[in-house]
């Protein structure tokens, strides 16, 4: 196939895919611009190990539930995403590209006939919710929809979850860090109906509020949540959540919503289920007004066996660009299943406490002398997920230096 874009191109691989794509140096103005987003065409090489994790869920998501896949790429850009998966993950029936925009329309069928995927990969332009809504019959549902925006993925859940089959995988992208770590408390409400705070551990509260607006839209339509595995990285949040049919299925995840309760004086937080008697109560440790955050999902952020595969599917792989990276983040997380919510960041406490940094290795080993649970977390490389309390944080620090 031959055409000629209207804007200067360049040719690039990813993954096991040949692309053409916007030259993107072309859009920068200034070293603060997010480039991508000014090109005609939406390309971000940034988000390569975002495409490369979702290429190793959507192949453990297939070898359990033994499925050919019928897929939809939902905002599609040059096609990057929705072609990876149809080369690269096995058991595919069919691919499905949309964007509204008909430049990226075009560029996605040229990237389609360049890799001979023209069998498995279609491209549509629509409107994203328009379209899901017209393959919410049963008979045209997805067994996995990704949806990844340049913001947040909020506008397209209601259509998202009725356009999946039962058991199906739905996997989002949230880029809209300030509005999720506290910076815009009346958009985060209007967007994942919960409130976040400008705390150390905002970056986990970002992924419990997309998770939020995730059970709310499935609630909404008798549909419950099974979070499969989710990530903070750099400048966004990635969640894969099955979605299964039945009322007690959705009852079931709205009882995982809650709220976490913050100390801004001395670091103490809890979380309860359903609403606290007294939402913004008096902290136990120091007396102070406690600052709440949520609704929120307040249930584990992975299933352990999940991740687990993934490991042993990018250990087969061998050669995607990123994966040392992708390695040391999926043993991190692996490590973060059994967890409770929120983490205690060294050098946060120890400029309260007023003394220096410890070795982050040498608080962890200090607090499970104590007796409690402790090991890193990938959302900080300085936090530390625990059950223990901030008390018991603080002697580990002390007896740690």
């Amino acid at each position: 196939m031959t055409y000629k874009f209207p804007f200067p191109t360049e040719s690039i691989t990813e993954g096991q895919i040949n692309l053409t794509i916007t030259r993107l140096n072309l859009y920068a103005k200034s070293p603060s611009e997010y480039i991508p987003a000014k090109a005609p065409v939406f390309y971000n090489p940034l988000m390569e190990m975002n495409r490369d994790i979702a290429v190793l869920a959507l192949r453990v998501y297939q070898k359990r539930t033994g499925k050919k896949l019928r897929i939809c790429d939902l905002l599609t850009g040059c096609g990057v995403r929705g072609l990876r998966f149809a080369r690269e993950v096995k058991q595919i029936d069919s691919v499905i590209l949309n964007d509204i925009n008909l430049e990226a329309v075009k560029m996605a069928q040229f990237n389609i006939e360049i890799n001979e995927l023209s069998s498995l990969v279609t491209v549509k332009n629509h409107d994203a919710n328009i379209f899901l809504s017209k393959n919410a019959s049963h008979e045209k549902r997805y067994d996995i929809i990704d949806i990844d925006p340049y913001g947040s993925p909020t506008p397209f859940l209601d259509s998202a979850v009725r356009a999946l089959k039962n058991g199906g995988l739905i996997a989002l992208t949230a880029t809209d860090m300030a509005v999720l770590c506290g910076v815009k408390d009346l958009v985060c409400t209007r967007k994942y109906f919960g409130k976040s705070l400008r705390t150390e551990y905002c970056h986990e509260l970002a992924i419990r509020l997309l998770i939020n607006a995730l059970v709310f839209s499935a609630g909404r339509h008798n549909l419950g949540v099974n979070i499969l595995f989710s990530h903070y990285t750099g400048h966004y949040v990635r969640v894969y959540a099955q979605i299964w049919c039945g009322k007690l299925k959705a009852n079931a995840s709205i009882k995982k919503l809650g709220y976490i309760l913050h100390c801004f004086n001395c670091f103490n937080r809890k979380w309860k289920f359903n609403i606290p008697r007294l939402i913004e109560g008096k902290c136990d440790v120091c007396g102070r007004k406690m600052r709440v955050a949520g609704p929120l999902w307040l249930g584990k952020l992975l299933e352990g066996e999940f991740c687990t595969e993934m490991i042993t599917e990018l250990k087969k792989e061998g050669n995607m660009r990123t994966g040392k990276r992708l390695s040391k983040l999926l043993h991190i997380i692996e490590k973060e299943v059994d967890t409770l919510p929120t983490y205690y960041v060294i050098d946060k406490v120890c400029k309260k406490m007023k003394t220096n940094v410890p070795a982050k290795q040498k608080v962890i080993e200090k607090i499970l002398k104590e007796g409690y649970k402790a090991v890193s977390t990938h959302f900080n490389p300085i936090g530390i997920k625990t059950n223990a309390t901030i008390r018991i944080v603080e002697k580990g620090i002390k007896n740690a230096l």
